[in-house]
């Protein structure tokens, strides 16, 4: 079933988003031409619970949809991060002013596997507690909101937060934790 590539070229090329226009063949020797995949940065997430057991989400202006948006803290993870982990703890502290005294990988999950060529981790951090103040990019503005558990399991039961990749994650997490479970099976 996989494809060989058979020639690929960037046909733009930023530091955030490149696109590249490949020829593929696939096993039965059919030609797919053009087909372009979209390479971002890999990126991190977290649903980080603070020592008092509150959920730090974020909420910020998404320009593309043009709403504002319920997530939860993530970004890129930089060349000078020496793993996904200390990615996500850094982005964690950037956003909110939050360090966690642990972190446990919940796994990968691709934004669109037919185009993206990048995955996000997902993590969940504990022991949150605030020990700075927000350093944000130049184009970011981001609230900071803690809620309860129960809070979050109303507004996912209600369709309030619309970035896919996020709800993944907090789903991960809510099962991680116990908070919620398959019908007949038990929690991870």
């Amino acid at each position: 079933m996989k494809w060989k590539t058979l020639s690929s070229e960037y046909i733009f090329n930023d530091p955030w988003f490149k696109v590249r226009r490949e020829v593929c063949e696939k096993p039965d020797g059919s030609i797919v031409s053009p087909y372009y995949v979209y390479d971002f940065s890999t990126w991190v997430g977290a649903v980080g619970i603070t020592e008092e057991g509150k959920v730090v989400m974020i909420r910020q202006y998404r320009h593309a949809l043009g709403e504002i948006c319920l997530e939860i803290p993530g970004g890129c993870v930089d060349d000078t991060d020496a793993s996904n982990q200390e990615a996500v703890a850094r982005e964690l502290l950037e956003e909110t002013g939050y360090r966690f005294s642990s972190y446990e990988y919940l796994g990968r999950i691709s934004p669109n596997p037919s185009t993206n060529s990048n995955l996000l981790h997902m993590y969940l951090a504990r022991g949150g507690k605030k020990i700075a103040e927000q350093s944000l990019d130049h184009n970011e503005e981001i609230e900071v909101v803690l809620m309860d558990k129960a809070e979050l399991l109303k507004i996912l039961r209600e369709n309030g937060i619309v970035q896919a990749m996020h709800v993944s994650c907090i789903l991960y997490a809510l099962l991680k934790m116990g908070d919620i479970a398959f019908p007949n099976q038990p929690s991870m």
